[in-house]
């Protein structure tokens, strides 16, 4: 596991997703973390993967950037369409979002 994808606390390492269902277009997600999030022609938010690129298959996760984790974290927490999902690599549990525990 690499030293950028674990979370400030040591924990595990964090991805996230978007359900584009749910997607609002609101934009909060790429005013917070524009590195991670960015909306499309559509006017849904997608994450994106390496070199920039919007993954747009249904259920598409990116690593969260440990230098992120708290733009990411908030962006799921004031996001309208409560839409964003932040869950663990190692067991898919969402931490923080709709369905988080």
């Amino acid at each position: 596991m690499s030293v950028q994808q674990r979370t400030s606390d040591g924990g595990e390492a964090l991805e996230v997703w978007i359900d584009q269902d749910l997607c609002t277009g609101d934009g909060i997600c790429a005013q917070y973390a524009p590195e991670v999030f960015e909306l499309d022609i559509d006017g849904l938010a997608y994450v994106k993967g390496a070199g920039e690129e919007l993954l747009q298959a249904r259920g598409a996760a990116t690593p969260v950037p440990l230098p992120l984790v708290t733009d990411v974290v908030d962006s799921a927490k004031e996001c309208p369409g409560e839409c964003i999902h932040v869950r663990r690599v190692a067991d898919k549990v969402e931490v923080y979002g709709p369905d988080a525990e």
